[in-house]
């Protein structure tokens, strides 16, 4: 486990500490509007938020609705999960007792696995009996696999009585869906009684990430009103591209149209900052996670001429969705890295209802600054808070440890909000 946070390894660090700075200073006034917020449009019942720190930028990059690394929490930091899991069931179902969670159908993946038997143990821990029930057909009964953790954990297949599901006799009023329905909403959960969260709507099936951003940029605007900043400063400019077939290179000039208004755009910003790095665009899967239909572009040539393999790539996302929308996003840096290897990192902060409960490092040493560190050969170090995201110390410097962790904290509540607007 590490200690401290990543070095930011930038001589471009003054505008963030600029904006840490403000954030420090306007701590009472960003608290209250995000508590207004809330008021609102309540939070998702949980999220986990991809940041990418540029030094002269924080913002995020990806916002998932069922996040699957709570076992990458640092164990200190379960306390603070126990009080959330307990605050969000009561707004969800203030007489829940027990909890039905929905696996993914990943029982190969054994860190998800962890992560699974991790959030049942937040909620058995939080005063409720939760079990894990599974869509997939061939579990027939229920399955106990041994976790490389020592611990073990139980899938149950997912059965339909009536309006309701259950594994077993036990169905309770709260189902917390932990798939994201990359392979379509599942017949067995339309239209039950029970209360099921996230919605199904908030699935990758119907969910599209320009959406998500089409709000985040809504809510950077307004919250970068109340405390005087560009609204740039924590946002990633965004375009998106729909009706794009890889494999048949239709819709594939108008892709690389729009990158080149979005690099032109990114251009006249860093202008604007006297920033001396070369812009780059990121384009990803309108719908889709785990890091597949991505890839980093620095010209609208890159796209013209792609091989035959980098279309095949593209095409195909989890679940084997179609690519078929694709979103044009401002490529952010990330200039943290960690250890004597200087691996290149990135912060994922995890959040149940509107509170933050943690977070770790996303590492690659085999990738670069400006590239897709989700992918094969990463790894995660558990965010060594000193205290908590929600604690900063006025009295230190913008970038000590506290004020980095509250920044972050800040930031991917703000991608929270664009996510409770986005399900709204």
């Amino acid at each position: 486990m590490t200690s401290g946070v990543p070095h930011l390894t930038t001589a471009l660090n003054g505008p963030l500490l600029k904006l840490e700075a403000i954030l420090l200073e306007k701590q009472t006034q960003v608290e209250t509007w995000l508590r207004q917020q809330w008021l609102k449009t309540p939070a998702p019942f949980y999220a986990s938020v991809d940041l990418r720190n540029a030094g002269f930028k924080l913002a995020p990059v990806d916002t998932n609705l069922f996040p699957a690394g709570f076992n990458n929490l640092n164990p200190s930091f379960i306390p603070l999960c126990i009080h959330a899991a307990q605050a969000a069931v009561e707004r969800a179902c203030p007489t829940a007792k027990r909890v039905l969670i929905v696996a993914e159908n990943h029982t190969r993946n054994l860190f998800y696995l962890e992560s699974l038997e991790t959030l049942r143990d937040i909620f058995q821990k939080a005063g409720m009996e939760a079990r894990i029930g599974s869509l997939l057909e061939d579990i027939k009964e229920p399955m106990s696999i041994d976790l490389p953790s020592g611990k073990k954990i139980t899938l149950e297949p997912l059965v339909r009585n009536g309006n309701r599901v259950a594994v077993g006799d036990f169905s309770p009023c709260l189902v917390l869906l932990n798939n994201d329905l990359s392979a379509g909403r599942p017949e067995i959960l339309e239209n039950l009684e029970q209360e099921v969260i996230p919605p199904l709507r908030a699935g990758w099936s119907t969910r599209k990430k320009s959406d998500h951003f089409t709000q985040y940029n809504g809510v950077a605007k307004e919250f970068a009103e109340q405390i005087g900043i560009d609204p740039w400063l924590v946002s990633p400019l965004t375009l998106q591209c729909g009706e794009v077939n890889f494999k048949e290179k239709s819709g594939i000039e108008c892709l690389a149209r729009n990158v080149n208004n979005l690099l032109a755009s990114i251009r006249a910003k860093y202008a604007e900052y006297d920033i001396d790095r070369e812009p780059f665009v990121v384009v990803k899967a309108d719908s889709g996670t785990y890091g597949m239909g991505i890839m980093t572009v620095k010209s609208a040539e890159e796209i013209e001429n792609l091989n035959r393999k980098q279309r095949n790539k593209m095409s195909s996302a989890k679940e084997g969705l179609v690519v078929d929308n694709v979103l044009v996003q401002e490529g952010v840096y990330t200039f943290e890295t960690l250890g004597t290897e200087k691996a290149v990192a990135e912060p994922v902060i995890y959040m149940m209802d509107h509170y933050v409960i943690g977070g770790f490092y996303r590492v690659h040493t085999g990738r670069g600054v400006n590239e897709n560190l989700n992918a094969p050969g990463m790894h995660f170090e558990p965010l060594a808070f000193a205290q908590s995201c929600s604690t900063p110390d006025q009295s230190d410097l913008p970038d000590a440890e506290p004020n980095r962790f509250y920044a972050y904290g800040v930031i991917a509540r703000l991608a929270l909000l664009a996510a409770a607007r986005e399900i709204a």
